[in-house]
């Protein structure tokens, strides 16, 4: 008997659905076909098993299980679950009208219990697209499949489970997931607040602009200081997620199988800090399976890089193109995958190898030409693609100590929300383009319009210290972004003048 039934398979960060023909006819070989990897080959020994366990027999005839499409390679074991019911639709031991009015999909235990499986939101709203009645999935991935309206969703325990339901032999209800209660009840909670950083005010002007334009900024300064601190605390300030944003940052999530199983939808933008021993692969993705890499991750949030001169050459320069894109492409001789890469970039570093040049109070250690040589681990192409730089200074005791009430986030978040309605306005008919850090040459002419006397500061600015041609441009954005702030239509002297306070590197004689 020809049966089919449907799972799916995740290309990026999207799903196609994979149909899944199982014919049990006279003979006693099995053939699987398809294009499937080891793991979906290795899938015979655990469906075996937990047939067993449910007191079946594997088929004592032929069986012939056809992937398609199959110029698409079947990968990981998620598809355990739909072989086996295929396999006894086929040979008459469930009902089969049933099966195939639903996308499933599950790793098979053994004993019969279904484990979590990856890239559950894609292949939900996949399902939903194409007009299936529902999905079945493993317990612990049905919170995050219920996120997609209008589509049926049951979460198995066991493979026992799914043939009760497709036997009728228990109901069982769809679960069902309140997306306005998660927002409303988790978008702005963090353990952490702007409060809690005493002084370094201008720092936190400075992290506010870049909030409100979503623009790069790197923070130089000596250990202690509050870098990373500061940095932790940026998501506390940047306006909560759209849907559309919560369920494209869930789905990269899902597909590198970062979602917990309480987890239905990520409503906090993301922060992703990784360490600087990784690789080039780890930072923006790839592998002999492409999968999402660290700056994806970090998509709609925030990429912390602490201590960036200590990271490779390689791993900085290979990030040079999706900061201007806001997507990767990763390429590999059978397939080309996108991953979005929309990142706000925060990076710290100490001023020197010693940490204390331009210390106000400890002396640098370092020898001459060590510290321009600490610097020039750091291209001018990757400077120039991070708009914002200033210093952290130490905090004295006095500040410290202060018991006074220093600004929550809400309050900076307020304002930064205010900013980033105005953007929205701006770019309201331009797809793709959410905030000032974003917008092209074109844009740029258009909506960078300033005074004459702020045209005669930039232009001072830019000949006494050089700047080039993307550092007018990033010097532009930011005003732009400060005069928003100021609610302000046009760009103004002043606007231009703390635009070009935050290029602190661009300062001749900064590093001695």
């Amino acid at each position: 008997m020809l049966v089919r039934t449907f799972s799916s398979a995740v290309t990026g960060i999207d799903a196609v659905i994979v149909t899944i023909e199982v014919n049990v006819s006279t003979g006693i070989r099995f053939f699987l076909v398809g294009l499937p990897d080891v793991a979906v080959k290795e899938s015979q020994q655990r469906i075996e098993s937990s047939l067993r366990i449910l007191g079946y027999r594997w088929p004592g005839k032929q069986v012939v299980i056809n992937m398609a499409p199959a110029d698409i390679r079947k990968e990981g074991s998620s598809y355990d679950l739909p072989l086996a019911i295929g396999i006894l639709a086929a040979d008459e031991k469930t009902v089969s009208c049933e099966v195939g009015s639903y996308v499933i999909m599950g790793e098979l235990s053994l004993d019969g219990t279904l484990q979590p499986v990856r890239g559950i939101l894609p292949i939900a709203l996949k399902a939903r697209e194409e007009g299936f009645k529902g999905v079945i999935v493993p317990l612990k991935n049905a919170r995050e499949a219920a996120v997609v309206d209008g589509l049926d969703v049951y979460g198995m325990e066991k493979i026992g489970d799914v043939l009760d339901f497709f036997n009728g032999i228990r109901r069982f209800t769809p679960v069902r997931v309140d997306l306005m209660e998660i927002f409303n009840s988790e978008a702005n909670k963090y353990e952490i607040d702007f409060s809690d950083v005493r002084g370094q005010e201008n720092v936190k002007r400075a992290l506010e602009v870049a909030a409100a334009g979503g623009h790069n900024l790197l923070m130089i300064g000596p250990p202690g200081a509050g870098k990373t601190m500061l940095a932790r605390r940026l998501p506390t300030i940047i306006p909560p997620l759209t849907l559309e944003e919560a369920l494209e940052t869930t789905k990269i999530h899902s597909v590198a199988g970062k979602i917990d199983d309480h987890m239905a939808l990520m409503v906090k933008r993301p922060f992703r800090s990784p360490h600087h021993t990784i690789s080039d692969v780890a930072l923006v993705g790839g592998g002999t399976n492409p999968m999402p890499g660290e700056i994806s991750l970090g998509h709609n949030g925030v990429l912390f890089l602490d201590e960036l001169p200590e990271f490779k050459r390689s791993v900085l320069e290979v990030m040079r193109q999706p900061l201007e894109d806001r997507v990767i492409t990763i390429s590999r001789a059978k397939t080309t995958v996108d991953y979005p890469a929309s990142v706000m970039l925060v990076a710290s570093m100490n001023p020197c190898p010693c940490g204390f040049h331009n210390h106000p109070e400890k002396e640098c250690m370092c020898s001459p030409g060590i510290v321009q040589k600490y610097l020039n681990r750091i291209s001018g192409p990757l400077l120039d693609r991070i708009d914002i730089h200033i210093e952290v200074v130490p905090v004295n005791y006095d500040k410290l100590s202060d018991r006074g009430k220093t600004e929550p986030s809400a309050t900076v978040r307020e304002r930064v929300v205010r900013a980033r309605a105005v953007q929205a306005r701006r770019f309201g008919n331009v797809r793709g383009i959410y905030a000032n850090a974003q917008m092209t040459a074109q844009m740029q002419r258009r909506y960078c319009q300033h005074d004459e006397t702020a045209g005669r500061l930039l232009k001072a600015a830019m000949e006494i210290r050089g700047l080039s041609a993307r550092a007018y441009d990033r010097i532009l954005k930011v005003a732009r972004t400060i005069a928003d702030l100021a609610e302000s239509e046009q760009i103004t002297a002043e606007h231009i003048s703390e635009a070009i306070n935050y290029r602190n590197l661009d300062r001749e004689g900064w590093a001695g």
